[in-house]
């Protein structure tokens, strides 16, 4: 009897844990996207304030850094390459001084703004297309505490690892954090507040 009890009440935990993560990311992307509520095109592309921050491209930033994670739950370190053209050293890359930029560095660049033919329909969509295919993964992965190594890169500490509760629990980070921000830009064009 024991025994047969012992992997529900695990299982349980198991399935509750991931049901108050995935809830926790769905209200923080629900923050995130309500600061576009009403607004057009146009205004999800500007800039109203110091920083090169838009609203649409702070939504693009958030489903593309979901994504990669979710990347990195299924294949590991391989998910976020950060390899540099020959030639380039970090120290370049982070100066400003590269002669040439890698792809997953423009990619990046270009995630933060609004390009042409880019609609907040669109955004949306690929941001709930996002959403559903993290809510199925985390639903299926058999264990939250599976782990990879991270990537080599600058701000990878040596050695550092990534369980799957932790990848979520820092998409979560980001998005809140992103959502701030979008509120803060939201507040600067028009006076209005998501909350």
């Amino acid at each position: 009897m024991t025994a047969t009890t012992t992997p529900t009440t695990l299982t349980s935990t198991s399935d509750a844990e991931r049901a108050d993560l995935l809830a926790e990311l769905a209200t923080a992307r629900s923050a995130l996207t309500n600061t576009v509520r009403g607004l057009s095109d146009e205004q999800i592309g500007q800039r109203p304030t110091a920083s090169a921050l838009c609203l649409g491209g702070l939504i693009k930033h958030v489903a593309s850094t979901e994504e990669g994670w979710m990347r990195f739950v299924v294949d590991g370190p391989s998910a976020m390459s950060f390899d540099l053209p020959d030639g380039v050293t970090w120290a370049d890359l982070m100066a400003g001084t590269a002669r040439e930029l890698p792809q997953w560095a423009i990619d990046r660049e270009n995630d933060f703004r609004m390009l042409p033919g880019e609609t907040l329909a669109g955004i949306i969509e690929r941001y709930e297309q996002v959403a559903a295919a993290t809510e199925k993964l985390i639903a299926s992965v058999p264990d939250l505490s599976a782990t990879h190594p991270l990537p080599e890169a600058p701000w990878s500490e040596p050695g550092g690892v990534r369980s799957v509760r932790r990848v979520l629990l820092h998409v979560i980070a980001e998005t809140t954090q992103h959502a701030g921000h979008a509120d803060i830009l939201r507040e600067t064009l028009d006076g209005q507040t998501s909350t």
